[in-house]
């Protein structure tokens, strides 16, 4: 008996998964587009026309400290900056830091200073992110961090701290995206790291630090979120900086970086003026 096999199958399988992928993240992205506060939100991915795989990060503020910031940035590294010193500028700590930076082939971004341990720690190593897993190193114990980095000192919120690295080379970009987050039982830190070692053009991969407004504010639960990048990174950046509810955004940039040559560039889009 000769068994024919529906060679179409596999192809309507994978159809449908792709279809199934792309309102998933329209989805999400509607869901973002609706939420009054996300937070400060990182997304990792790559570019429609599969060129470049693009960083996305952005700030949000409810008080006059959070709001007083503009993004500032040379070459590879993005930073945050007090708008105007007159006013409130909250907790330097916490609201002044360096948001991205690149180390060999290494493009990291989050929300607060441990941008700078994740670049040391793979600086000093000379090695890659492929081999160094993100919660590593920013678990590993320091005189002045006994327990590592965890959540931000910033109750009744405990902001969670949001990291991501993508590291692009000989193989497909790897992507891994980290979030230290408070127990909802005691003060310890949960620790949560993801890593994509695939993701398909078009599409990135979404952390925030809140679920929505609150107080205290709810944080971000789950794995990261799929979302559409479509167009060239000034589109995809405008695209999210329309997204985000207008009241509460502060700055948002956009780093694209070349799969083939490592070269990068930073758009920034900021609402309120550095004086």
């Amino acid at each position: 008996m000769i068994v024919k096999l529906n060679c179409s199958e596999p192809k309507e399988i994978k159809m449908n998964a792709v279809k199934f992928t792309e309102q998933t993240a329209r989805e999400n992205y509607m869901d973002l587009s609706h939420n009054s506060y996300p937070g400060r939100g990182i997304i990792i991915g790559q570019n429609d026309g599969g060129t470049d795989m693009i960083q996305i990060y952005w700030i949000m503020g409810r008080s006059e400290g959070s709001r007083n910031r503009v993004f500032k940035t040379d070459g590879g590294r993005l930073y945050t900056e007090v708008a105007d010193p007159k006013k409130h500028t909250g907790d330097p700590k916490l609201v002044i830091y360096n948001a991205m930076r690149k180390i060999g082939f290494n493009f990291i971004v989050s929300n607060g200073h441990q941008t700078d341990t994740i670049a040391e720690e793979l600086d000093d190593f000379k090695v890659s992110a492929r081999t160094q897993n993100l919660s590593n190193v920013l678990v590993k114990p320091t005189v002045e961090r006994p327990h590592g980095w965890i959540y931000e000192p910033d109750a009744p919120n405990f902001t969670p701290r949001i990291s991501g690295v993508c590291s692009i080379g000989a193989y497909h970009p790897l992507i891994q995206l980290a979030i230290l987050r408070k127990s909802p039982w005691d003060k310890t830190c949960d620790v949560n790291c993801y890593e994509y070692r695939y993701i398909d053009k078009g599409f990135g991969y979404c952390i925030t630090t809140y679920t929505g407004d609150g107080n205290p504010l709810p944080s971000f639960t789950g794995e990261p979120l799929l979302m559409p990048l479509q167009g060239h990174s000034v589109e995809i950046g405008e695209t999210y900086w329309q997204t985000l509810n207008q009241k509460n955004r502060v700055a948002l940039a956009v780093k694209a970086i070349n799969k083939e040559t490592g070269e990068s560039t930073i758009k920034v889009w900021n609402k309120y003026q550095k004086v």
